[in-house]
């Protein structure tokens, strides 16, 4: 009996990752067996052990913190979206042994903003807070929405700057932020910590939507401060997790899930 097709989530730490539990459920609505295992990795083998699982059969890996910007740069070849991003979050083996790399982080964005809350991106005014590696990921599929303007701020102005020139976009001060956009994208690593970004307080007001790229159990504190400065609604990143990960087990598998059920189961078991 042939084994089920083996994927993998690399990173460190790796332990709380619901990815396992995310492609199973996709798997289900397919209706096939996989199998899907968390692989904690350190910085110094992370390059062999990518090596190792393909070369063992491994059908396809996901990869987070820290090694997104090393995955992209072991593969074979890189997906337009992830050499913009200059990182990769999933890699697809082909038969000839070679590793393509992608990023499907701004898409599960797009699609969790655009699909499952409703909110086209199409002409609307849009912030993005932050400029590491997670806003890289996401500018490009944003951009591709066609927002009247995109522009992004972060406490170190100069990484903002560097940043915007690299996709044609506006750096904003965050000391001079003002309302005025429709959409506001946290992409700070502030919420991890239970810290909302240091960002004057109006320029919540009149948003459409304030969108925390990290998620909790309960609401971030970005969340919290743009409720109460003025934003009409807010939504956390465990919609962006699945929708990333549907579009991973796409490319993987030839299949596309849908995002609303297990959005609403991983809900449900909080």
């Amino acid at each position: 009996m042939t084994p089920a097709p083996l994927y993998a989530v690399f990173g460190n730490p790796v332990a709380h990752s619901k990815s396992p539990q995310i492609h199973q459920m996709f798997a289900a609505q397919e209706g096939v067996s996989i199998r899907y295992e968390r692989r904690l990795s350190q910085p110094e083998t992370f390059a062999r052990e990518i090596a190792a699982f393909f070369a063992e059969g491994g059908a396809g890996a996901n990869v987070t913190l820290p090694f997104k910007t090393r995955a992209a740069e072991l593969a074979h070849e890189c997906a337009e979206r992830a050499a913009a991003a200059g990182a990769a979050n999933t890699l697809i083996p082909f038969s000839d042994g070679l590793i393509r790399a992608d990023n499907t982080d701004g898409l599960g964005l797009v699609s969790d903003i655009t699909r499952n809350l409703g909110i086209p991106l199409c002409g609307k005014r849009i912030l993005v807070l932050g400029a590491g590696g997670a806003v890289r990921g996401v500018l490009q599929p944003l951009l591709a929405e066609n927002p009247a303007e995109l522009a992004i701020a972060n406490r170190t102005h100069e990484k903002a700057q560097a940043l915007a020139r690299r996709f044609g976009i506006a750096a904003v001060e965050t000391g001079r932020l003002k309302s005025g956009f429709d959409i506001i994208v946290n992409g700070t690593s502030g919420s991890l910590a239970g810290t909302a970004p240091d960002i004057p307080p109006t320029a919540y007001r009149n948003c459409a939507l304030a969108y925390d790229m990290a998620y909790a159990d309960t609401a971030t504190a970005f969340q919290t401060a743009a409720a109460k400065n003025g934003a009409a609604q807010t939504a956390d990143g465990l919609g962006m997790l699945v929708c990333q990960a549907a579009e991973s087990y796409r490319l993987w598998r030839g299949h596309t899930p849908a995002t609303a059920p297990v959005i609403a189961a991983l809900r449900k078991a909080v």
